[in-house]
């Protein structure tokens, strides 16, 4: 049993909860920009440390006056924005507790998270949040006496009501809170069944923050800018978030990943974070528009280079003088570009939620883009373990944070222990056994660990597929091949009890267009193209790539192109884009069926 123990750099947490961090920056006599939002003309401006903290308190305040304890929980469903920052962090000054949802939940999934928590209020973004929240109270006659809008008008409301209340009254309310106090709970996606509540306290984030910030000082120094585009509501994001206060990092908010192209080249970041399909898109999208502008041989020569003058540098490596000469030219030609077109100052990225892929994650870096991969779970407040700067690996997660630990268990799957631990799952104390062992919380992931602590993640525990042969398989090696792919959407490996191992692919509807012409074929839907010859030749060769990686038992030899593609919209993926197994195969059966009445295993 192999396992990495990391001190933490920051051994006594100097904050004593999450509000602390503002207070901090309004204190300084820099004052700090901690957000910038658009205004009506959609120039980003700056708000600062101290107009932050005072609008956080007026709303504080409001939401005393209205009645809110402290320990009460209050739901929060909108968009990524600057007011999510400002209700979160008004919530815990208040002492309350904050329960994230997603904008895109069904009114059964907000019944879900406001019932199981026992939400007493909640805010919605908009006059539809508003509308779906109230949907969701009636229909399972719920106890949530107030819902207010995050519009201007909404948090005047609460503004107005805050007069009444005392600055005495408020800072005990603020100062209560402990370490050990609960900050959020936060629902898993339920990829795996019902969402389970997560309670994780304010010393998971303030011990996770600053010794984050200790570790990873190059990307978080002053100056640093980030843009979030990712779900608040997701763990990730929300992290982020709160780390960026605590550091004096400023970010900008875009809820529509539509216009972050135009919105990362005007705010200039100097960091992202991302899951990796977000990365998967830009490599793709830009493949593919080199392909369709007749450019496609130079854009996939820049990008070999890349990836061999980045995979030079492994093991403290140099590249040679041909290479070094190649990469200068195509950084001319190609990457100077395709930084510029994230807005010109991005040095580095952090990845998290998903496995990245080792030739993704050197190409990025051979552009001039340090993905700095990550692993965690909602139940470790998202990081377990990050590459940094100094301390990189590619094709890793890299080594546990400080004041974080890792095991390996006896059949491969990781154990994690440290601040970033939750307390347990809300209301649920029979899981505390199942989930626990002497202190290790099981990840339900399989991984290796190597001599220096990186961890390498190779498959979900849950998803490992056992054939008929008794062969184990981890989807994800497969998967993750084939998704990169320009034409692929998604990929789901499937052949759990079977005789061998199959695959249900979807097409990329924004890449189709531009492939058919390539090709030569005339336009047509998802649903034509999943029977085209052309398209289903070339889907064989993707598979046959990524074939090669593995044993012939692994293999996948038959495969369904299918009508429609999986989307959040759909069902079938999560608000951060996994895949819901279960549900793509409650839907597409028949198909995983089809394939394996079929007299020999094939390829349509």
């Amino acid at each position: 049993m192999r396992e990495k123990i990391v001190p933490p750099l920051v051994p006594h947490a100097v904050a004593q909860n999450i509000t602390d961090f503002v207070v901090e920056q309004a204190e300084k006599p820099s004052n700090p920009a901690l957000f910038a939002r658009r205004d009506a003309a959609g120039a980003w401006q700056d708000i600062r440390a101290k107009e932050f903290r005072a609008d956080v308190e007026r709303i504080a305040k409001g939401l005393i006056a209205s009645g809110i304890g402290a320990g009460d929980r209050i739901g929060i469903m909108a968009r990524t924005c600057y007011e999510w920052a400002l209700v979160d962090f008004a919530i815990w000054f208040a002492g309350g507790v904050s329960v994230p949802i997603y904008e895109t939940s069904s009114p059964s999934q907000i019944a879900w998270n406001l019932g199981n928590s026992g939400a007493i209020a909640a805010f919605g973004e908009t006059a539809q949040h508003e509308d779906a929240i109230r949907v969701a109270v009636d229909s399972e006659g719920l106890g949530v006496t107030n819902v207010w809008q995050m519009t201007p008008a909404g948090l005047d409301v609460l503004r107005t009501a805050g007069t009444a209340v005392g600055d005495d009254e408020l800072e005990a309310r603020r100062s209560a809170a402990t370490l050990d106090s609960l900050a959020t709970i936060i629902y898993t996606s339920g990829t795996l069944g019902r969402p389970k509540g997560c309670e994780l306290t304010h010393g998971n984030f303030v011990g996770l923050s600053e010794n984050a910030i200790a570790a990873v000082s190059e990307v978080f120094a002053t100056g640093a800018k980030t843009i979030m585009f990712l779900p608040l509501a997701h763990v990730f994001a929300r992290f982020i978030s709160v780390l960026a206060v605590a550091a004096g990092v400023q970010v900008g908010h875009t809820p529509d990943i539509k216009n972050l192209l135009p919105d990362l080249q005007s705010f200039q970041p100097t960091f992202i974070l991302a899951v990796p399909r977000v990365f998967e898109k830009v490599y793709n999208s830009a493949s593919t528009k080199a392909e369709n502008e007749g450019k496609g041989k130079i854009f996939h020569a820049a990008a070999e280079t890349a990836i061999a003058w980045s995979a030079a540098h492994d093991d403290g490596g140099r590249p040679g003088a041909a290479l070094r000469l190649r990469h200068l030219l195509f950084d001319a030609l190609v990457y100077r570009k395709l930084r510029a077109a994230m807005g010109g100052h991005i040095r580095y990225a952090v990845s998290g939620g998903g496995p990245l892929g080792k030739r993704l994650g050197h190409f990025f870096h051979g552009i001039g883009l340090l993905v700095l991969e990550g692993y965690g779970l909602t139940e470790t407040t998202a990081p377990i373990s990050v590459n940094t700067p100094s301390l990189v690996k590619i094709g890793t997660v890299g080594a546990p944070l400080p004041g974080n630990a890792v095991r390996i268990a006896d059949d491969g799957e990781i154990l994690a222990k440290g601040v970033c631990v939750m307390r347990g799952y809300y209301n649920l104390p029979e899981l505390q056994a199942e989930t626990f062992t002497d202190g290790w919380f099981h990840t339900g992931d399989i991984g290796e660990l190597d001599a220096d602590g990186f961890i390498a993640i190779t498959g979900r525990k849950k998803e490992i597929i056992v054939t008929a042969g008794g062969k184990n398989v981890a989807p994800a090696q497969l998967e993750d091949q084939i998704r990169a792919d320009a034409l692929v959407s998604q990929v789901v490996v499937v052949g759990e009890g079977r005789p061998f191992i199959a695959a249900l692919v979807t097409l990329d509807e924004e890449a189709l267009p531009g492939w058919l012409d390539r090709h030569g074929q005339p336009p047509m839907s998802l649903a034509e193209a999943a029977a085209n010859g052309l398209v289903l030749e070339h889907v064989q060769s993707v598979v046959d790539r990524a074939n090669s990686s593995v044993s012939k038992a692994e293999a996948i030899k038959a495969f369904r192109v299918v009508p429609t593609d999986f989307t959040e919209e759909s069902g079938h993926l999560t608000p951060s884009l996994k895949v819901k197994r279960a549900k793509v195969m409650a839907d597409f059966g028949s198909v995983v069926e089809e394939i394996y009445a079929a007299p020999k295993p094939s390829v349509v």
